[in-house]
């Protein structure tokens, strides 16, 4: 690894993401970015190694990912998230995504999972990969109920109480645009087109 993006918009994290990239790529030269905005200006000088955010303040990561196997699909392209939902996880691995890590991990295990793309090992978060079995190992019965993800179920209960997608996000310590995509998957999820139908929904679930 010659090159290295590291996309996170939050100052400290992304000095400590930089810190054990560094211990594990000591001889590459790695450059951040805090928006997909910046990002993207190095798609012409394409790096060897991209670690993405998913929540951005200009949209989500998975996006970029998707431009970037456009160009290049060998590129590696690792996820590193708070983010555990279906509605980030998913979404992130039709993009492309080679590797999805967590940040709650303790940061040796984080360099030991980003290190095995060395060998060809994609560094995926134990956490994740447990879901990823369970998911598919659910029954058919399971996959075909209705599903709705932590995240999703909190923004459906704000949602029902009245609040709009800027205030859900205050209440939820997300960007709205984060909340906007949580909203579009319940509609599709719930097959409803309104609040309305979404407070009566919510209603049923318990989520009033």
């Amino acid at each position: 690894m010659k090159k290295i993006l590291i996309i996170e918009d939050q100052t400290e994290i992304r000095l400590w993401i930089q810190s054990f990239v560094c211990k594990v790529f000591p001889e590459a030269e790695i450059d951040t970015a805090a928006t997909l905005t910046q990002a993207r200006t190095f798609l012409n000088d394409m790096p060897d190694l991209w670690l993405i955010d998913l929540s951005l303040p200009d949209g989500l990561g998975y996006e970029l990912i998707d431009q970037i196997k456009q160009r290049q699909k060998h590129i590696p392209c690792v996820v590193i998230t708070s983010f555990d939902d279906d509605d980030f996880l998913f979404p992130a691995l039709k993009a492309g995504a080679d590797g999805y890590l967590l940040k709650d991990q303790p940061e040796a295990e984080l360099e030991e999972l980003l290190s095995g793309i060395l060998n060809g090992n994609p560094p995926i978060s134990p956490a994740i990969a447990f879901r990823l079995f369970n998911y598919f190992k659910a029954s058919e019965t399971d996959k075909t109920e209705v599903h709705l993800s932590r995240r999703e179920k909190d923004t459906l209960q704000l949602l029902s109480r009245g609040y709009s997608v800027k205030e859900c996000a205050q209440k939820l310590d997300i960007s709205h645009h984060t909340v906007s995509g949580y909203v579009k998957e319940i509609y599709r999820k719930l097959e409803i087109n309104s609040r309305a139908e979404a407070a009566i929904k919510a209603s049923q679930m318990g989520l009033d």
